[in-house]
């Protein structure tokens, strides 16, 4: 089985070194923008200020061919497989991050804290629903 995915837009940020950027969100990563492609601004209209989302993106410059990792990169720490990690290092490299949107411009949203380098395709974006059923 094969499929396809296609980017919706791209991550607009100052991260631009992966090896200084930070490796989760909580480690200093910075308001960064969401920047659409022109033929899916529509589908972000809903989209507003104070809204949790979770963005999925295509993590383009991992590694794909690595099973198993030094968690974190800590050679101290025992090798684990890719699954039970959040290495970007995995056969298919998609990151998820759970962010808070700030701002709406268009077809761009400024999130806050995304760990994900600049120029980085975004695959989705998905509201992170609560305890209550969504009408969404």
């Amino acid at each position: 089985m094969s499929f396809q995915a296609r980017p919706v837009g791209v991550v607009a940020s100052t991260l631009t070194d992966l090896d200084t950027a930070p490796r989760q969100p909580d480690e200093g990563a910075p308001a960064a923008w969401l920047v659409f492609q022109p033929e899916f601004a529509e589908a972000a209209r809903s989209i507003s200020p104070g809204d949790e989302v979770f963005v999925l993106t295509w993590l383009d410059r991992a590694r794909r061919d690595l099973l198993e990792v030094h968690p974190r990169g800590d050679r101290t720490r025992p090798v684990e497989g890719v699954f039970s990690t959040r290495s970007p290092h995995r056969p298919n490299p998609i990151g998820l991050h759970r962010v808070t949107v700030v701002e709406t411009d268009g077809a761009r949203l400024r999130v806050d804290g995304l760990e994900a380098v600049d120029g980085t395709p975004i695959l989705d974006v998905k509201p992170v629903l609560g305890s209550e059923p969504s009408a969404r």
